[in-house]
């Protein structure tokens, strides 16, 4: 790395943090720790983080609820860590705009290379040349309209990639959760109608059509590109 990325590590486990922390300093992150869900939102309004991992469980203030503010001033990226693993509790984080979910026990060496990988898709942008509205790149996984780049996140990236490819075609929630998410049993498709609702809110505010992703009744939903210019 040229220079360091700086990340928040938000966890009151003390024995977990250290063990995260050692593992991104050897990778050449710069590390800040919090145990205090209370001190959290000031300090990311304050320090502007690169990436933050967040406990859901903390003393005085939760996690949902520290993202939850964080999202009103920025959309730093923000992979949630936590030992609650039901479906209420995925569908809270990815409703305030989670870009990841790591279930504990988990993997250091995984999680470093999943906030580089996040990293990477926040650094780069589109080819200036690119002069079709809608430009899907799947290498970079990136998705720009008219110009204007969504930040999306892995799971975003891919439910809007495989709507986009199929014009017109109406999938069925249980076909995107198969497709984002083939070894996943334990995730019901409602999951779905979450990454749909992000990635709606991200294309209206960049000032465009959210029905572009159009909701088909009783069936899914379907890319429209005729709402491009509505």
């Amino acid at each position: 790395m040229t220079s360091k990325h700086h990340i928040l590590i938000v966890e009151d486990d003390y024995d977990i943090a250290e063990q995260v922390m050692l593992f991104f300093k050897a990778s050449g992150f710069d590390i800040s720790h919090i145990a205090d869900g209370a001190l959290v939102v000031d300090w990311v309004r304050e320090n502007k983080p690169e990436a933050i991992l967040m406990d859901i469980m903390l003393p005085n203030q939760d996690g949902v609820e520290c993202m939850r503010q964080i999202r009103e001033f920025s959309m730093v990226p923000i992979v949630m860590l936590t030992a609650k693993v039901s479906e209420a509790d995925r569908l809270k984080g990815l409703e305030f705009g989670a870009d990841d979910y790591v279930c504990k026990p988990f993997s250091a060496a995984e999680l470093v290379m999943r906030i580089k990988a996040i990293l990477r898709r926040c650094q780069a942008a589109p080819s200036a040349s690119q002069e079709a509205p809608i430009v899907v790149d799947v290498e970079q996984l990136i998705v720009a309209i008219k110009g204007q780049t969504l930040s999306l996140t892995k799971v975003e990236f891919d439910v809007f990639a495989m709507l986009y490819q199929a014009p017109n075609r109406v999938f069925s929630r249980q076909q995107i959760l198969d497709h984002i998410q083939p070894d996943n049993f334990d995730i019901s498709d409602r999951v779905i109608d979450s990454h749909i609702k992000n990635i709606r809110k991200k294309i209206k505010q960049i000032d465009c059509s959210p029905k572009i992703v159009e909701s088909v009744y009783g069936a899914g939903y379907r890319f429209n590109e005729q709402q491009l210019d509505a």
